[in-house]
């Protein structure tokens, strides 16, 4: 009886201090990180995103196409007919705008992965001594500079897409036309900083002299003489 009393405290000591170890052990790490607000996927994935085309094709064949599902959706054309407008009118209209808005807001991403911004051989307009486009190289190396930048410019054409789709959940016409707006400006924005840098100089340039224009009319208003 003695010794049957032993081996059962040998034998539940031994269970606890199992029991114990296993308690303290820190469960598997999860082979998929996960950020806050984002559910973990089921799946890791595997191996990293490769690019298929260039930005300049991306351009091209996803986001301008994205981009006109929005532009079209409102306009204004006057002619000796009248006047003619053009608005998402039923559900279909608006999930046209939708589609774009999506594609707009995820297909930007894809240009954080980095890929060559023309096909090979495509050198943009870039020849002459005064070229109208910047050479990929050129591109390549302005991004290299400030990468922050080109990342803001992703975000704020991204945001655009964001802002679209909860106007499509408000069917609102009005904030459409905004969106537009907004949608253009950071196109644009975008194009003059990397593609045509030229232009950009230019605009600067007339901007600088309308506003010199504009305080010297103002210096005269006021019987000034402009410096």
């Amino acid at each position: 009886m003695k010794r049957h009393h032993f081996l059962l405290s040998v034998a539940t000591g031994l269970f606890a201090l199992t029991a114990a170890c296993s308690a303290q052990q820190p469960p598997p790490a999860s082979s998929a990180q996960t950020k806050p607000g984002i559910a973990a996927p089921h799946l890791a994935l595997w191996g990293d995103l490769k690019p298929v085309v260039s930005v300049k094709e991306l351009m091209r064949d996803m986001l301008d196409p994205a981009s006109d599902f929005i532009f079209d959706s409102v306009s204004t054309v006057t002619s000796k007919k009248g006047v003619v407008e053009t608005f998402p009118r039923n559900d279909k209209d608006w999930e046209k705008v939708r589609f774009g808005a999506v594609t707009l807001a995820e297909g930007v991403y894809l240009l954080k992965i980095p890929r060559p911004f023309a096909p090979p051989g495509d050198n943009n307009n870039s020849d002459g001594p005064e070229p109208l486009e910047a050479s990929p190289a050129e591109i390549q190396a302005k991004l290299e500079r400030d990468p922050v930048l080109w990342n803001a410019k992703i975000e704020a054409l991204r945001n655009v897409g964001l802002e679209v789709l909860e106007i499509v959940k408000k069917k609102d016409v009005d904030a459409l036309w905004g969106a537009a707006d907004d949608l253009d400006e950071a196109c644009e924005t975008c194009h003059l900083e990397y593609w045509y840098p030229g232009q950009k100089a230019l605009l600067m340039k007339a901007d600088k002299q309308l506003r010199g224009l504009y305080a010297g009319e103002k210096s005269k208003k006021l019987g000034m003489a402009p410096k």
